[in-house]
């Protein structure tokens, strides 16, 4: 499977109703270390079934970063159950963003 596109419509049934823990990206195109990042995530959407990739670009959803207190990007967030179980700011290697989980 691969990362899901988060916005205000599909938030509610995609990440608070979700049945597997979902790992978010808050992110943007001219974002250098997004675009880093974005590779790791959709390698992680195709190898874990367990658990659901959503990114969620910034920009186009100011509410959504404004409600996970996002402030710099790329932010990672991993929720379970409706709740944040973790959260992270900055580029990660792929093994601290699986650590998240």
């Amino acid at each position: 499977m691969s990362a899901i596109n988060i916005n205000k419509s599909n938030f509610v049934d995609e990440v608070i109703r979700s049945d597997r823990p979902v790992l978010l990206d808050f992110w943007a195109p001219w974002c250098g270390p997004c675009r880093m990042v974005g590779p790791i995530l959709e390698e992680i959407a195709q190898e874990r079934g367990d658990i659901k990739v959503g990114k969620i670009n910034v920009d186009e959803q100011p509410e959504l970063a404004a409600k996970f207190g996002v402030m710099g990007i790329p932010t990672l967030a991993v929720l379970k159950n409706g709740k944040i179980t973790a959260q992270a700011t900055g580029a990660r290697p792929k093994s601290q963003i699986l650590g998240l989980l």
